[in-house]
């Protein structure tokens, strides 16, 4: 696993971990994954797992969108590692 931090945020991305490529960011309580797109946009992962807990702060969740987003080049060589 490769990590690296921003603003508070750690990412992590898995080695040979499944498509599309996304990065796991770590803040506060919250876990969130966050799929990188190649059009350069920055969500949240499609999936019932994105979240976790499923009670995250939503502040918490847009800030680790929000960082992921200011470093998406870092965030996709870190996912293509």
């Amino acid at each position: 696993m490769a990590s690296l931090k921003f603003e508070g945020v750690r990412f992590a991305a898995y080695p040979n971990d499944h498509e599309p490529l996304h990065v796991h960011g770590f803040y506060a309580d919250a876990a969130v994954i966050v799929e990188l797109r190649l059009d350069r946009v920055v969500r949240l992962a499609d999936r019932k797992d994105a979240v976790r807990p499923r009670n995250a702060s939503r502040s918490d969740i847009k800030h680790v969108l929000l960082v992921a987003a200011a470093h998406f080049d870092e965030l996709v060589a870190l996912g293509e590692k």
